[in-house]
Order: C-alpha cells, then sequence, then structure tokens
C-alpha cells in the first residue's frame, strides 16, 4: 500500500520576521528610532557582552561592557571636543547599573598643556558618585589633594602643592607647610570620624553629617611648600 507524504507547512511569513528581529550575539550597528547608534553582542534584545554606543544628541560615545541592556563591567566615556575635532575621553573605570561603581578615573576639562586633558580624578565610585579613598590633581593650579569621599564631597585628607611651577594658571603663593606631631595617626582618627558619621545610630537613623570636632592642637605651622589638611570643613572645589 503506497504511503503518501504530506509537505512541511510553511510558517507564516511573520514569524520569519520575527526570528530574524531578534537579536542575540554579535550584532553589526543598530539604530535606534532617535539616531542612536550602536555596535557589539546582544542577548534577548538587549545589549549585552561588549559593544560601543553612540548617542547622536551630545555625540557621546561609551565602549567596553554591557550587561541587560546596561552599561555594566570597565568602559570609557568620551565625548566630542568640537575645538581639536576629536574625541576627549571623560571617564575610564568600572560601572554597575548603568552608573559609575568601583575603582575609575574621572576628567576635567580639556587643557592642550596636558596629555590627559587637565584636572582628573582617581579612585573609587558608588552610584555615580565619588565615595571612598581617592585623589584629585588639580593640574591646572598645581595642587592634589589625596583623601576619602563620601556622595562626591571630599571629607577629609592632604592637599599638596604638585607641578605648581609647570601649572597654566598656578595659585598665587605656595601652600606653606603645616606639620603634625603624628600625622598619619590624625588623619586616621579624622577618617574613622567620618566613617562613623555614616553608620546607623543606636536608634537605627544615621549620624548627623554635620558635626565637626576641633582639629588636633598637635597641629603647628611653618614655611615650607606643602600642608596636610586634616579635617576639611566645607568641600573641595573643582
Amino acid at each position: 500500500m503506497p504511503i503518501s507524504k504530506c509537505p512541511p507547512k510553511s510558517q507564516p511569513p511573520w514569524k520569519e520576521w520575527d526570528q530574524k528581529a531578534q537579536k542575540n550575539g554579535l550584532r553589526h550597528q543598530v539604530h535606534a528610532v532617535n539616531g542612536d547608534r550602536y555596535v557589539g553582542e546582544w542577548k534577548d534584545n538587549m545589549k549585552h557582552g561588549k559593544g560601543t554606543q553612540i548617542w547622536k544628541k551630545k555625540g557621546t560615545i561609551y565602549e567596553g561592557d554591557w550587561k541587560f541592556g546596561k552599561r555594566d563591567g570597565y568602559g570609557t566615556l568620551s565625548r566630542p571636543d568640537k575645538e581639536k575635532g576629536k574625541y576627549r575621553k571623560v571617564y575610564s573605570g568600572w560601572w554597575k547599573g548603568d552608573k559609575k561603581s568601583g575603582y575609575g578615573i574621572q576628567f576635567y576639562g580639556p587643557n592642550e598643556y596636558y596629555e590627559e586633558n587637565g584636572n582628573r580624578y582617581e579612585g573609587y565610585w558608588q552610584g555615580g558618585l565619588k565615595n571612598g579613598p581617592g585623589r584629585f590633581f588639580h593640574l591646572d593650579h598645581g595642587q592634589l589633594f589625596e583623601g576619602f569621599w563620601v556622595d562626591n564631597i571630599a571629607k577629609c585628607g592632604t592637599m599638596t602643592d604638585f607641578g605648581r611651577d609647570e601649572a597654566p594658571e598656578p595659585t598665587q603663593f605656595p601652600i606653606p607647610q603645616v606639620e603634625v606631631v603624628d600625622p598619619d595617626g590624625v588623619l586616621e582618627e579624622a577618617l574613622a570620624m567620618v566613617k562613623k558619621k555614616d553608620e546607623p545610630s543606636e536608634a537605627g537613623t544615621k549620624r548627623s553629617r554635620r558635626t565637626r570636632r576641633p582639629i588636633p592642637e598637635t597641629l603647628r605651622a611653618s614655611g615650607e611648600n606643602q600642608v596636610r589638611i586634616i579635617q576639611l570643613l566645607k568641600p573641595v572645589e573643582e
């Protein structure tokens, strides 16, 4: 008895189109409706893996790691410099959930005199804000601040002259030296005070950050070109 075979049913065209539209793996350039562009890896229709995003409105470029549609991992953010006709690095470091998190370097303002585009911050981030130990190079004025940040505010640390003779806009006078009998111990105490203010109190509320303790009486001034700032009474201007 002859056996008849039915030809396989062809799937509707829309299913084939939908399969082709699903973005997984490495893709060439993908354009968004607003003109943004992305080249890189995808997973379940989301940017995932290595990729480069270009935002049309400001021309900003991000090159680095992605995780489920957000910048996550290590990456570099750059913006166009209209005067020089090329891109200027703004941030290079770690990201989490589309925000700066972990160790990274933030660059401030273009300056032809310096190879790394002027002032910069090197240190730790959390939630897109400076949080933890770090260094801020005020290369335009020839100064360096090394200390501890909480939510973008420098809480304690040391300020020194750094490349002041080569700075394009140096401060009017060198920083006089302030000597401390036990500088490391005093700085550690100030840092512990800053961290303690962020800890929950016995009542379950955070300690007030406005509480100020007097600077130890072990400070005495001299005429050298360096200073140690033990506890800041106002944020460092950037």
